[in-house]
């Protein structure tokens, strides 16, 4: 359980109600969970990599998940990242992967199910990313 304590979750999402619900589940995990209403605003923030994954929304207003994940890899920031959209369609899933996401949830997601691809994104995806480097 221990290491559970070290990761940290970084959840973009336009939905004020989605943020809340996400931070409220991954504390319960005794995860950190930081919550951006944007990419943008994600962007401004120091940003840990170690022990971190990203839980991304894709339709947002200003800047899409997927104009952040084409920002984080022109920049070579290697953060594991968890899509979550209210779209299921095979183009949206498939874009999403092409440019990095190590999973892709529909919502509603399935709480354990997104909490066992959070603990797995940080622990597998994210060294894997990290020794790419």
């Amino acid at each position: 359980m221990a290491a559970k304590q070290n990761c940290i979750v970084y959840v973009i999402d336009d939905d004020e109600s989605i943020r809340r619900s996400f931070a409220r589940l991954f504390r319960s995990a005794d995860l950190d969970v930081q919550t951006f209403s944007s990419p943008g605003e994600f962007l401004t923030h120091p940003i840990e990599v170690k022990n971190a994954c990203i839980l991304l929304d894709i339709r947002m207003p200003d800047a899409t998940g997927f104009d952040l994940q084409q920002r984080l890899l022109a920049t070579g920031m290697s953060l594991p990242i968890i899509v979550v959209s209210a779209s299921d369609e095979g183009q949206v899933r498939d874009t999403a992967r092409k440019l990095g996401a190590v999973s892709f949830f529909r919502k509603p997601v399935d709480d354990q199910a997104l909490l066992d691809a959070v603990l797995w994104a940080v622990s597998v995806a994210g060294k894997d990313k990290n020794k790419e480097k």
